[in-house]
């Protein structure tokens, strides 16, 4: 469903927005730090500090069901599940002698805690209530549920500064017309008011370019014939349907 990807592209765009430079007045404590679909690599992380807010952002699942028993056949009601990860990430390793790699903080820090809590709630500040989140609002017609879980191990006594924040929304499903080229509504309408180019306006350009319009034949004439009185046959029909 490509409403799902799109509300993914955008949350992604709305929380790394295209022509701010590094450094600039990010909407959230990860700055550009936004990734789509993975997470941060080494190179990435900020050594100056102890540790580096990081956001990833992911389609967890989407469905489209009938809206009821006797509904038609496009009346439908569209659902995704939006994944942001939201995390303090450090350099670490296995102890063993392995390369290093990237993982969340695993200390118990009552002020990271903290920062870790405010970047979520910074993530649903903006797509909720933000006056820049209208484009996200108008693809997602509810939130449904915002649920958290902090990752944890309580059988190793671990607790990592990383939450897994899951917004169960809500869509609108995707509205082909047959006779246009390119993405179905709301996503066109959505992807044309993206800024010129934004990450999430190039994604979805590639995808327009796979839908091609469909023109089947259309009925110009319809006869028959129908039986008068006295067993004559009567020609009916037209001959031009085409306003």
């Amino acid at each position: 469903m490509l409403a799902a990807e799109a509300v993914r592209l955008l949350t992604v765009e709305l929380l790394r927005p295209t022509g701010i430079p590094v450094g600039g007045n990010f909407p959230t404590l990860a700055g550009p730090r936004v990734y789509d679909s993975r997470g941060a690599t080494l190179t990435e992380l900020d050594q100056e500090r102890d540790y580096t807010p990081v956001l990833a952002v992911y389609t967890h699942e989407s469905a489209v069901e009938a809206a009821g028993p006797a509904s038609g056949f496009n009346d439908s009601e569209a659902s995704v599940v939006l994944h942001v990860v939201a995390e303090l990430a450090v350099s670490t390793s296995d102890g063993v002698g392995s390369s290093p790699f990237v993982d969340a903080m695993a200390d118990t820090d009552a002020e990271a805690r903290l920062v870790l809590a405010a970047l979520v709630a910074q993530v649903r500040r903006v797509l909720q209530f933000s006056a820049a989140g209208v484009g996200w609002r108008r693809l997602v017609k509810q939130v449904l549920q915002v649920e958290e879980k902090t990752h944890a191990i309580p059988e190793f006594g671990l607790r990592f500064q990383r939450i897994f924040c899951t917004f169960k929304l809500a869509v609108s499903d995707d509205d082909f017309d047959m006779s246009r080229p390119g993405l179905p509504d709301p996503l066109g309408s959505v992807a044309a008011d993206l800024p010129e180019g934004s990450y999430a306006k190039a994604k979805l350009a590639e995808l327009a370019s796979h839908f091609a319009a469909e023109n089947p034949d259309q009925l110009r004439i319809i006869r028959g014939v129908a039986s008068g009185p006295g067993g004559v046959s009567l020609p009916i029909g037209q001959d031009d349907l085409i306003p």
